[in-house]
């Protein structure tokens, strides 16, 4: 019951942040501004969305071949549909249930296949540790690639605001800041001294190093270039969404694979910050489109259709690989079976 109760606490949680953040995004907007986004929804190019789509259950795809690859050299071989199906069920669940999509498709690949699930959890733990990776290497690239939009946009925001504390005559200020920072240092090492002995400190410590195995792992793939090759199909499908997303909307179709670039790597975080990403994903990308001179109508307003395309492909192809899943695989395990009788043959 306890569980339980907590699963639908972190639900609240996540979901609500999501809703606090959709009203900050629009609450501030002007009547013009609301007739802006009604208008860039009605006008949209809907019918864009399909290769859109597309490429989205092709990136799924090429998760459910690199996560296979993971689980080969621990001699788990599960079929190419069973991996994509437990990787969408993944999904569909993480949008009930935050963080619950990568215990989900451990399971049921597990119960599908017959293998140890826990042998399936140390592979998705490789792949999420990988994916982070990817994702912080994303992100500086976009930043290196286009320090005249993004590196202003940084040194106004952030670093202009710290170089501040420091300038001449504003001696007292930086005294506190470097105070601040070794207050918040101590109360960390006090928080990991005091409850080292503790169960959230055992799960922290347990996922830390879980990242680090699984990433040391990948170092051990047999076929590696394969691994990298579906990588990059993977993250290569992720920024063709979003470029052929932007022809949806005519005020958008101009833009370039560089905006792209930085919706693909700031909408990611928006993604895990949230439930689902709703709130949070729509924030972000209207600000990252601002920085290309897209208003703040229209960058929310793609924000959502995007937004709302991802979450549709997820829910469809999820709900069809449930009804899939035990029709193709009682099919299977009977012909595996078969019967006795039939199988034997006359001395």
């Amino acid at each position: 019951m306890k569980k339980h109760a907590g699963k639908f606490l972190k639900f609240l949680l996540f979901f609500g942040l999501g809703i606090l953040l959709v009203w900050l995004a629009t609450y501030q907007l002007t009547p013009e501004q609301r007739e802006r986004i009604r208008i860039s929804f009605l006008e949209a190019h809907y019918w864009l969305l399909l290769p859109v789509l597309l490429t989205g259950v092709a990136s799924h795809l090429f998760r459910a071949l690199r996560w296979r690859l993971l689980m080969a050299p621990l001699d788990l071989r599960p079929t190419v549909f069973n991996t994509f199906a437990a990787v969408m069920i993944g999904y569909l669940a993480n949008l009930a249930i935050p963080r619950m999509g990568e215990i989900t498709r451990c399971g049921v690949l597990a119960r599908n296949e017959r293998m140890p699930v826990d042998k399936l959890i140390g592979t998705m733990i490789a792949e999420r540790a990988f994916d982070l990776v990817c994702l912080l290497l994303l992100l500086f690239i976009t930043l290196v690639t286009q320090l005249d939009v993004l590196g202003d946009f940084f040194y106004k925001n952030i670093v202009s605001r710290l170089l501040h504390h420091f300038r001449p005559g504003s001696g007292f200020s930086g005294m506190l800041l470097i105070l601040g920072a070794v207050l918040i240092l101590f109360l960390l090492y006090w928080i990991l001294r005091r409850f080292r002995q503790t169960r959230w400190y055992d799960k922290i410590r347990h996922i830390v190093l879980g990242v680090r195995d699984g990433i040391a792992s990948i170092g051990r793939l047999r076929q590696k270039r394969l691994f990298f090759l579906y990588t990059l199909l993977i993250w290569g499908c992720y920024l063709m969404m979003v470029y052929v997303g932007f022809f949806c909307l005519d005020a958008t179709s101009h833009l370039g694979f560089k905006a792209a670039l930085a919706v693909l790597g700031l909408g990611s975080i928006g993604m895990i910050a949230t439930q689902g990403g709703i709130g949070a994903y729509q924030l972000l990308t209207e600000k990252t489109l601002s920085l290309y001179g897209i208003g703040p109508a229209v960058g929310y307003a793609f924000g959502w259709i995007s937004w709302l395309a991802q979450t549709f492909l997820i829910i469809i192809v999820g709900f069809v690989c449930i009804l899939l899943l035990p029709l193709l695989n009682n099919r299977h395990h009977g012909q595996d079976t078969g019967d006795p009788a039939k199988d034997s043959h006359p001395a």
